[in-house]
């Protein structure tokens, strides 16, 4: 096990030798709730991931009796700073620094598996939404809760919902903003797996991740990274050009003499 990243009392990365990073939310007391610095330890959190050698998957959770509440609404009365950009402002590639806290999950170039419990709320489920699988545990307490506020969903859910959830199920549920459970969440496409061990369940996904060619990994999620936005032809080629770079490389040879051995594969890290 690495030694744990800890950034300040807001979030820790802690990944073990297999490359899977445990990333936890740990303002617990406050239900992580979304202050001004919680979204700059997010961010930061997501560039160290970036860097991190060996990195094959990530577990992305939240300690305490809440996955994410949403907004602190303590922040509905902060005054901008002078000098803070516009929401118009493009800042972190294509979004925001609000847009980034959920984005950046689909932007890593590994898995990210969400482990969601207690209170999944407005920010929280667009923060989980970034996952590329969510596991959610029964009781869990989930809407879209912007509307209550007189707001609209603007963290990327509109980019992330795209392929989960039904065109009038979602406007439903951001309209009125109503909540529902975790039991719920799969059948609306928000989860991808109910479990009453979120987090044991996550991990061990993202354990069974890490043991798969890195390299070809990395290039399903590209791939699925495009797939709504490209027509047929592009996908196509697309797939050729990922499968090409991979076929016949060392760690693809590795994958078929580790089944046809049956033994636990050993790849080369990206």
């Amino acid at each position: 096990m690495t030694e744990p990243m800890q950034a300040n009392d807001r979030i820790s990365i802690d990944m073990n030798a297999d490359g899977v990073a445990q990333v936890r939310m740990t303002r617990g007391d406050k239900m992580n709730a979304l202050d001004p610095e919680m979204f700059e330890r997010i961010i930061e959190a997501g560039s160290a991931l970036h860097k991190m050698e060996g990195l094959r998957a990530v577990v992305l959770s939240g300690e305490g009796r809440a996955f994410c509440a949403g907004l602190d609404t303590a922040s509905f009365s902060r005054t901008p700073s002078p000098d803070e950009p516009e929401l118009t402002e493009r800042t972190y590639g294509n979004s925001n620094k609000f847009q980034q806290v959920a984005m950046l999950w689909r932007k890593l170039p590994v898995p990210v598996i969400a482990a969601v419990h207690g209170v999944c709320f407005g920010g929280g489920l667009q923060i989980a939404s970034g996952a590329d699988i969510r596991v959610v545990h029964p009781e869990t307490r989930m809407a879209i809760m912007e509307l209550k506020w007189g707001l609209v969903p603007d963290m990327g859910g509109y980019a992330l919902w795209r392929g989960l959830v039904r065109d009038d199920v979602l406007r439903e549920l951001i309209y009125t903003n109503r909540e529902f459970s975790g039991a719920d969440a799969q059948g609306l496409g928000l989860a991808t797996h109910v479990d009453s061990e979120p987090h044991a369940r996550a991990t061990m996904i993202a354990s069974e991740i890490a043991n798969r060619n890195p390299h070809a990994i990395r290039a399903a999620k590209r791939l699925q990274a495009g797939m709504l936005e490209r027509g047929t032809d592009a996908i196509l080629l697309e797939e050729s050009i990922e499968q090409h770079a991979i076929m016949r490389t060392r760690n693809q040879v590795e994958a078929v003499m580790a089944g046809m051995q049956k033994r636990a594969p050993k790849f080369e890290d990206v």
